[in-house]
């Protein structure tokens, strides 16, 4: 079963994903609340799989995808982005990211992505 570490400023987004994943089987291993924690709890944790915010405080989901495939090129890092962040995605995939979900989320669009990220 994979691990996964939810990032997102918004509890109530990271108990929706929660829920999604836990449904279906995944297991989450933590949550962050910004960049900056994401990559501490990355290093801590070492889950199979990250699902990252990009528009957070302190270190959004850019700066973390990069500092994360710093220290784990194999990294796997799924974005979320609201509607309309097209060009961040964009960047967020250049960055190392695998794959993105919209805001809101559809919890089948969800598991998919994270079936194939971890496949």
């Amino acid at each position: 079963m994979a691990s996964i570490l939810i990032v997102d400023d918004a509890a109530f987004m990271r108990m929706m994903i929660k829920d999604i994943l836990s449904k279906n089987g995944f297991s989450v291993v933590g949550e962050a609340e910004n960049g900056l924690r994401a990559v501490e709890k990355y290093k801590e944790l070492n889950p199979d799989l990250v699902i990252m915010d990009i528009t957070m405080p302190e270190m959004d989901g850019i700066q973390a995808v990069k500092q994360i495939k710093t220290l784990d090129p194999s990294a796997r890092i799924i974005m979320c982005s609201a509607m309309g962040q097209q060009a961040m995605v964009i960047e967020s995939i250049q960055a190392g990211a695998k794959d993105f979900i919209v805001k809101p989320f559809q919890a089948e669009r969800v598991i998919e992505a994270v079936k194939k990220a971890v496949g």
